[in-house]
């Protein structure tokens, strides 16, 4: 089984394979996954890291598997005043995928009941999430620590 030990945040030429994980699944470690193609792939990085769409995974031998957001079970926002209901959707820490004219984030229903609550449009959809990455170009934001000590570029997360 091949092993994939890094990551790049963009492909560096023709891609071996795809996977195609969930928001969820593209935030991993190590992991046995099952390619597009049913290859299994051990994915073993340094570092806990959350995979983007379009990012690659690096094998031991050089090759390069594409990573793909999945469709999964969204709720698509819409409203007058996007920019409020944006406001309370990052003020509870849920992750947000911002479009021009609507915000996709994953199904809750009390965010649903409290978004409807305060004027926007809620329903249901089944597409890609790719959420915005954290205010320190990080792509989670899951324990709420804002404490990096410095930003980072990533043009490149090399992880060996």
């Amino acid at each position: 089984m091949p092993t994939a030990h890094r990551y790049h945040s963009h492909a560096h030429g023709a891609p071996a394979d795809k996977v195609t994980l969930t928001y969820e699944d593209r935030f991993l470690r190590r992991k046995v996954l099952t390619t597009d193609t049913g290859e299994d792939l051990l994915v073993d990085l340094a570092q806990t890291t959350s995979l983007e769409h379009g990012g690659v995974l690096i094998t031991v031998d050089g090759d390069e598997v594409t990573v793909a957001a999945a469709p999964e079970p969204l709720l698509a926002i819409a409203a007058a005043d996007l920019t409020r209901i944006a406001w309370h959707i990052g003020n509870r820490h849920t992750p947000c995928q911002i479009e021009t004219n609507r915000l996709l984030i994953q199904r809750d229903h009390v965010m649903a009941d409290l978004l409807a609550r305060i004027g926007a449009t809620v329903s249901d959809v089944i597409e890609p999430f790719t959420p915005e990455g954290g205010a320190y170009g990080h792509g989670r934001t899951h324990g709420h620590d804002h404490s990096h000590p410095h930003a980072h570029d990533n043009t490149h997360v090399h992880s060996h």
